[in-house]
């Protein structure tokens, strides 16, 4: 029994002295085989890498913006109200017939122009022309009698004088000679009215000016004052309507009572060539509902570029602003404290500048507070910019 325990404590001292000899021997080639995988670890997430990301960003702060700038000027600006508007014929006219008959003839086209005076219908005459034949005919017969009853009436005064024709006799000559003097004029009156009616049967145009489409064809009936057969709008000159808001009313009306004050129309196809006239027309009331009063420009549209009902751009020139400090428009941008624009320092870096707008025109912007003339803005690429940011400037156009 004591030899059996000595035998399995001998074999149990010895198994540690083979495990550490056999994990001495295996830890050099574990050490070797980690020594890369630590490496790796520590160079990954080492110190210097985060400070080189950081030193890169910086630098991607530090280098300069390119951005398009221009100078601030000083200008004479025009003070303008830009509003839509839309054509108004200057004068319209629904032709219309004034007797019944048949259409005989048109003597025009379509959408021609026509003169004042021009010959537009021919009515079938023949009806009235019998009624004025019939006129001229009784007033002949009763100038005959009137004729008549004046001799008559002449020696039967005669008599009445010497005292042979009573006076209920000379009466009734008398009587009959008026009767047939109020005949005639009536006559007369009924021939002036039939001249009337047959003239009607020539329609010609009140106006010069364009047609618009023949509504009533040749060979139809056509009667007084029914249906228009032709409508005629004169459009040289031309007006042209158009709502300002109300805030400007007073002072519209007190530069219109010094001057006609000039008013563009603004074809939205050809913007370069703009028609102008002068502000004819200021509504005696405003309109509750928009807030604006109705106003018109006449223009004398002698190329009939301007047509009625078409929609144009209208400028109403006030009055002009004079040594005013102006940027370009594309300059201003909108903050959450309201208007600022990026000026460019000597230094090449960009200061964010508040400042007080005021009227646009033809792109650029008075500016009534913030800028001074000659001082350097950025119209393009503020999108990347922050105060203090570098820039790299290219001139606009």
């Amino acid at each position: 029994m004591s030899e059996f325990k000595g035998r399995m404590s001998v074999t149990a001292k010895r198994a540690p002295r083979w495990r550490a000899g056999r994990l001495r021997a295996a830890l050099p080639v574990a050490l070797a085989c980690l020594a890369p995988l630590g490496v790796l670890s520590v160079s990954c997430s080492s110190g210097p890498a985060k400070g080189d990301s950081a030193a890169a960003a910086q630098m991607a702060m530090m280098a300069a913006v390119p951005v398009t700038v221009a100078q601030a000027a000083v200008k004479t600006i025009p003070v303008e109200i830009q509003v839509i508007g839309n054509g108004e014929a200057y004068n319209t006219v629904n032709v219309k017939a004034q007797v019944d008959g048949m259409l005989q003839k048109a003597y025009f086209h379509d959408g021609e122009d026509v003169q004042q005076g021009q010959l537009l219908f021919t009515i079938d005459p023949r009806p009235f022309q019998a009624s004025l034949d019939q006129a001229q005919a009784a007033l002949a017969r009763d100038e005959a009698q009137l004729h008549n009853a004046e001799d008559q009436f002449n020696r039967n005064a005669e008599l009445f004088k010497e005292g042979i024709v009573s006076k209920d006799q000379y009466d009734t000559f008398q009587t009959n000679m008026q009767a047939l003097g109020a005949t005639v004029r009536a006559d007369q009156a009924a021939i002036e009215n039939a001249r009337i009616q047959l003239g009607y049967c020539t329609i010609r145009s009140p106006i010069g000016g364009r047609t618009g489409s023949l509504l009533i064809k040749e060979g139809n009936l056509v009667k007084n004052n029914d249906a228009a057969l032709v409508v005629i709008n004169q459009i040289s000159p031309l007006y042209v309507d158009f709502s300002v808001p109300e805030q400007y009313l007073d002072q519209v009306k007190h530069l219109a009572a010094a001057g006609p004050l000039q008013v563009e129309a603004v074809i939205p196809q050809d913007p370069d060539d703009p028609e102008r006239g002068t502000l004819s027309f200021i509504n005696n009331t405003v309109d509750t509902t928009s807030g604006t009063v109705l106003m018109k420009g006449t223009f004398p549209n002698a190329g009939k570029r301007l047509w009625p009902g078409q929609y144009v751009n209208v400028v109403l020139t006030l009055e002009s602003q004079k040594d005013a400090v102006v940027v370009p428009t594309a300059a201003l941008q909108t903050g959450p404290n309201g208007k600022y624009v990026y000026v460019v320092k000597p230094d090449k870096s960009v200061e964010l500048r508040p400042v007080v707008p005021g009227i646009s025109n033809e792109g650029s912007t008075v500016i009534a507070k913030g800028i001074a003339s000659g001082e350097t803005v950025v119209t393009d690429g503020q999108l990347r910019l922050y105060p203090n940011a570098k820039v790299e400037e290219k001139t606009g156009i």
